[in-house]
């Protein structure tokens, strides 16, 4: 593979790879330049069928190779994609703009979730009931069948492989459809899955009117989970299509992140942590900390420390050396964004930096701090997944809790405090998947990840996740 982006983008169906040929295509955009640099063929009615029968006839034969073999491959794929992470970075920051290190370091951190799941699937243990003599009565895990697994534009190595590597650990079959904007990524991890041995019709990749290829895969008998990561709207219709089918389903939805800061901790290494993490792929992440509720007493402090901080942040084409943030991924997020602070200064937020698009070519935005913004502004209610802080003061551990709580999502949560109780608190009253505390990891991988409410149900990585690919049999023998 060269380090250009490719000309030819495929689908891989049935262990071939499948050219455009005189299929329709989606046109990838640079979002840097917002010029075209590819076509993605999308996949036709023929082609899904043939995928579904592909997953359909290889589930059997990948569910009954031992688990020790399956884990040879995917410690395999995962060397071949650590080997050509610099490639697949680079395909990564021409389709959907993060700076290229942060490219690079997503491919080689989604490489240990191979790793991980390979060695996770060995333990998957069940357990023996106790029964009188002669009786014996055992639990048991096993794959739920073939998989069809949607995934999102802003991640797109990090997402799909929460949902690869479980699946085939656990020994499904899998039909991946992720972002038409960021297709070239996404091959390139299949193409080292195949290149590792993985048997025909055990993985395979789509794309199209996501509409069409989610209802005909869905619909289809031979799939027997759904997984998506996506918006709430999104996944909502999709569980609607499952429940036709008593589908199995992982939802990864919407959040939007409450950080409370309290005036007790290091607020030194609360600010510099947050005002990094912000802007991290220009704040289109699902856990990224948004929403800040500052106590009143370091309110001012906070703002300006934030501010600061964020003013330095590096905006350009992430090939550029030194660039910490890139483009928004499409034509849609500027305009997005920009409306939602347009309503939240409307309504009485401070702009203390940006607010506005950037006048270059591609889809640039300012990394933007709001202050005192008010509860009604839709930025404080609906996830602006971009570059923008919103802050707002808060006086006691209760108040602070209860505006973290107000949403009806729930994905994760940040804190920063040096006093145990409130630690303890918080970790217990916040209404969310995830916690962190005087930290923001919250995706370590072996640790499970997911949300509660709105923000969906079912858990991906560590054990958790690889149990969300299998079914749970009792077997009573007397």
């Amino acid at each position: 593979m060269s380090n250009a982006y490719p000309k030819k983008l495929q689908l891989h169906i049935d262990g071939e790879w499948v050219d455009g040929e005189d299929r329709e295509v989606h046109q990838v955009v640079n979002p840097a330049t917002g010029q075209t640099i590819s076509d993605l063929p999308k996949a036709t009615t023929a082609d899904l069928d043939r995928a579904l029968s592909a997953a359909d006839r290889a589930f059997p034969i990948w569910r009954d190779t031992p688990v020790a073999e399956r884990a040879v491959i995917l410690h395999k794929a995962a060397d071949l994609m650590r080997e050509r992470a610099p490639e697949i970075g680079r395909l990564m920051t021409y389709e959907q703009g993060k700076p290229l290190p942060q490219a690079i370091g997503e491919v080689t951190a989604s490489a240990s979730h191979f790793d991980i799941m390979a060695e996770e699937a060995k333990r998957c243990y069940g357990r023996v009931l106790v029964r009188p003599a002669g009786q014996n009565s055992f639990v048991k895990y096993q794959p739920v069948g073939p998989v069809a697994a949607f995934s999102p534009w802003n991640f797109p190595i990090f997402t799909p492989v929460r949902k690869l590597a479980p699946a085939i650990a656990a020994g499904c079959s899998i039909i991946l459809k992720p972002a038409e904007e960021t297709p070239a990524s996404p091959i390139e991890m299949i193409r080292c899955l195949v290149d590792a041995g993985l048997p025909s019709g055990v993985v395979q990749i789509v794309f199209g009117d996501p509409a069409e290829v989610s209802s005909h895969l869905i619909a289809s008998p031979v799939i027997r989970k759904i997984s998506f990561t996506g918006s709430v709207p999104v996944g909502k219709h999709l569980m609607k299509l499952a429940a036709e089918g008593m589908k199995r389903t992982t939802m990864e939805l919407g959040g939007h992140a409450p950080v409370l800061v309290f005036d007790d901790c290091d607020i030194e290494k609360a600010l510099d942590l947050t005002a990094m993490q912000k802007y991290r792929n220009a704040g289109q992440v699902c856990v990224s900390p948004t929403r800040f509720y500052v106590q009143s007493g370091i309110y001012d402090r906070f703002v300006k420390g934030f501010t600061e901080r964020a003013a330095k942040v590096a905006v350009g084409d992430g090939f550029a050396d030194g660039i910490e943030m890139g483009p928004l991924a499409n034509p849609r997020r500027p305009s997005s964004v920009g409306d939602m602070i347009k309503d939240a200064k409307s309504k009485g937020a401070e702009v203390m930096l940006g607010g506005n698009r950037q006048d270059k070519d591609g889809f640039f935005f300012d990394p933007t701090v709001l202050s005192h913004v008010p509860l009604d502004a839709n930025i404080m209610n609906d996830e602006p997944f971009g570059p923008v802080a919103v802050l707002r003061p808060f006086d006691t551990l209760d108040e602070a809790i209860d505006q973290a709580n107000r949403l009806p999502l729930g994905l994760a949560a940040y804190a920063f405090t040096n006093s145990l109780h409130t630690a303890n608190m918080v970790g217990d009253k916040i209404e969310a998947g995830m916690v962190a505390i005087n930290n923001l990891t919250v995706s370590p991988g072996d640790a499970p990840f997911g949300g509660v409410k709105q923000s969906g149900h079912g858990s991906e990585d560590g054990p958790d996740g690889l149990k969300a690919y299998m079914v749970t049999k009792a077997i009573h023998q007397a």
